[in-house]
This record gives C-alpha cells, structure tokens and sequence, in this order.
C-alpha cells in the first residue's frame, strides 16, 4: 500500500472546518431534542480525507471533518465516511476505532451516495442528514446534489470550487477549452446553461465593431449558483456563499449551505457573519 500523505491546509481551510463544527454542533443538538416525531440523524462526509491535516500555518496537525463530527456531542446516530483513495480510507477506519456506527466505503462518492448512502436517509423513515461535500476540485456530479435537493431531508455544505473552474474551463477563449473539461464542468453543473451564465456579448464589441465575448465574474457566477441550487435543485434556504483564498486573496472556492429549513439558513448566517472581513 502507498504512503499517507496528510493534505496541508491553509488559513480558510481552518475557517471552513471551523463552520462546520459550529453547526453540526448545533444541528445535532436540534435534531436530538426533535420528539414528536423522534428523528435520526447522520453524518455523511462525501471526501473525508484522512481525518486528521497539517496546518500551514502551525504545521500541526488538526482534526479533519471526520474527526470534528466524532467528537460533536449529543452524538450522530451514524456516520458515513468516503474517499476514494485506499491510504485514506485505512486512516479513517482507524479513526473510526472499531466503532459500529461509523461506515467507511471506498470508491467514487457520486455512486456510493446516490446508490448506498442517501437512501439510508429518507424523509418519511424519519432521518435526517448533515452532509458534507468538499471536493478537490469539478468531481461532483449535479445527480448527487439534485437528489439531495428533491429528498429534503438533508442540509449540505458544499465547495463550489471556481478555482479549478478558471484554471480549466472558464477561459476567455472557450474555443480552446479541451472537451473533458466542458464535460466535468457540465456534469458538476447539471447542463450546460453553465455557457450562458459565464459568457455573454459585450455591447461594445471588440476593436473591429464585431461582437466579442465577456467572462462573466466570480461573483456572478456563484450567484447564479446559488439560484440554481434553490430552483432547480429545489433546496429551500441557501444563503450567500463564503468566499475561500489563498494567500494571494485569489477567491479558491466557495463554500455553499443549503437547506430545507429556514431555522438552519439563520443559524448559518450567524456563523458566517462571525468570518466577514477576515483576510
């Protein structure tokens, strides 16, 4: 078996871990409290890692999502664990320790969620799940958060990465895009209405008069996200997005909320408002 590597994170890769532990903290004291009717609830971690990372910044290591949602009291009634390589996937059922309610499956997380993990948390069985979906990069496919969506029995937290996005697909040249790339950014996507929402003429045209592409801006099109995960999605609530940067302040990925309850949109704005401003 290759070697464990730990990801190292950087400064809002901690603040996106911070999020996350401040509302399954409060989600799981929510969902316990509920009794009429009494609900389950679960955690599910679509690219959990390793469990545990390097920081950057210290060069310790810090708990992972994994390791943060076992350690949330009152407890989730189960945890699903995914990660698609096997050096990680042994770290996590060693986090896991032998325990019977936690699951750790290896292999694509859009199949195991949509065929394993997802019917475990249906609405009418009374379940209900915290999910979280932080990719590296476009390998989410919209079936996955459509599904999520239309279930609504599930709040995620999920990482639009725009960066991998503008290295990749979103080029001011579309022409010289290689078709794998449009294909990964439609299937994240779900269409290709994708095309229409980060490209429009410009009014001005270009030096000759003949009309001429403008790249629509990272603000732009995670709003027209947003919109999208709330129309045709059909989640409920989703709030403005966090940006996440590098040092350079270049906006690496946004990490969206989405919801079926309005409850749960407030107590995230709350927990975004604390990281306005910060650099």
């Amino acid at each position: 078996m290759k070697r464990l590597r730990y990801d190292e994170i950087g400064y809002w890769s901690e603040v996106k871990l911070d999020i996350i532990k401040k509302y399954a903290a409060a989600y799981s004291k929510i969902l316990t409290s509920q009794i009429q009717p009494r609900l389950e609830h679960v955690y599910i971690d679509a690219f959990a890692g390793a469990g545990k990372h390097i920081s950057k910044t210290t060069g310790e290591f810090v708990p992972g999502s994994p390791a943060i949602a076992l350690s949330i009291r009152p407890c989730f009634r189960e945890y699903h664990f995914i990660d698609l390589k096997e050096t990680k996937v042994k770290a996590l059922k060693e986090l896991a320790g032998g325990r019977k309610d936690v699951f750790v499956h290896h292999g694509d997380c859009n199949r195991i969620l949509l065929e394993d993990v997802l019917p475990r948390v249906r609405f009418e069985n009374y379940r209900r799940a915290l999910c979280i979906l932080d990719p590296y990069g476009l390998h989410l496919d919209w079936k996955v958060i459509h599904t999520m969506g239309q279930m609504r029995s599930v709040d995620t937290f999920l990482s639009f990465q725009v960066g991998d996005a503008n290295r990749n697909v979103l080029w001011r040249n579309r022409e010289a895009v290689r078709s794998r790339q449009l294909e990964r950014m439609t299937t994240f996507w779900g269409d290709e209405s994708w095309k229409d929402v980060a490209y429009s003429l410009s009014a001005q045209g270009d030096l000759f008069g003949e009309p001429d592409e403008e790249k629509a801006t990272n603000e732009q099109i995670a709003e027209a996200f947003r919109k999208r995960l709330q129309e045709v999605a059909g989640f409920g609530h989703v709030p403005k997005p966090v940006a996440m940067r590098n040092k350079q302040k270049a906006i690496i990925y946004y990490l969206f909320f989405a919801s079926h309850k309005p409850v749960a949109q407030n107590i995230v704005e709350d927990i975004f408002r604390q990281y306005e401003g910060r650099s």
